[in-house]
């Protein structure tokens, strides 16, 4: 690890962090919490997702649904109106709405083969924004004097490495330059999570052997074919499959860095208690 010790890190002049965990466990709290301390630059992975490798797609998914209303159409093809993804820290709906969720068109989803192509093309973004992170780290200091820095992943990190390879390729890559750091949700987190899913369900990504075998298993359980499928029914009854399947590939990537528990980290309120808590994280690391 990059951070040898609790005093090593107490006292490191530039502090360096990736925070990984299932979505809605404190990652982007924690970020948004640092970045307003003043000298913590914050990398989301989503907006970096968002802006730089998946911002063509989305805009021009959204002026394909434009192109067939004839107003609009006459207005884009003789460029009298722009059409963006106004996508930021705190709104990232648009990767999401991108992504989609398969199922019935009517009920606003897509053909399993399109939902399969998008889950790639995300995939691919953010394996790429994830190596981005050097870039990032040399940037802020370079660029902007930031002397520590904390990289916001999205939850589906583990579905794209091994964390019981010692030889994982992304995996070395960042924690070379990052103290990698689990915040971990107990068994209450969980059923709070799937309660939420269920509230409000949002597009995810999915491994793509994992997506396979639950598509598979939600046409024979309910005796339908891809046009019956409800597409919010359909996620919601992946969601806790899809947290029981990443539990243990997070797991696997612990023992590449440090564990906190998101209960510890609803606990802090500044930038003193999170190296107070990476310093205790530390010590129980040994």
């Amino acid at each position: 690890m990059v951070y040898a010790s609790a005093d090593e890190w107490l006292n490191a002049p530039h502090k360096r962090v990736l925070v990984y965990g299932m979505s809605g466990l404190g990652k982007t709290y924690l970020s948004n919490m640092l970045r307003d301390a003043g000298d913590w630059f914050h990398y989301s992975i989503d907006y970096r997702i968002g802006t730089r490798y998946m911002g063509e797609f989305i805009t021009d998914n959204a002026k394909a649904h434009a192109m067939k209303v004839p107003f609009l159409r006459d207005l884009l093809m003789s460029d009298s109106i722009y059409i963006g993804s106004n996508i930021s820290f705190h709104n990232l709906t648009p990767v999401s709405a991108y992504l989609g969720k398969p199922g019935n068109p009517d009920k606003g989803g897509l053909p399993i083969d399109e939902f399969r192509r998008r889950q790639e093309q995300f995939r691919g973004a953010e394996i790429s924004a994830l190596q981005d992170t050097t870039y990032f780290i040399d940037r802020a200091e370079a660029l902007y004097g930031y002397p520590n820095f904390i990289c916001d992943t999205g939850g589906s990190i583990c579905e794209w490495v091994d964390g019981e390879n010692p030889d994982d390729p992304l995996l070395t890559e960042l924690s070379a330059r990052c103290l990698l750091v689990w915040i971990k949700g107990d068994e209450a987190h969980t059923e709070e999570l799937i309660r939420r899913f269920d509230r409000a369900p949002k597009p995810m990504c999915y491994q793509p052997e994992f997506l396979d075998k639950v598509w598979a298993e939600y046409l024979e359980e309910n005796a339908c074919n891809e046009a019956d499928v409800d597409p919010d029914t359909f996620i919601r009854w992946t969601y806790a499959k899809a947290l029981a399947h990443r539990k243990p590939r997070y797991e696997a990537m612990a023992n590449w860095g440090v564990t906190v528990s998101a209960n510890e980290v609803s606990r802090l309120h500044t930038a003193s208690d999170f190296d107070q808590l990476i310093a205790t994280a530390l010590e129980r690391a040994g």
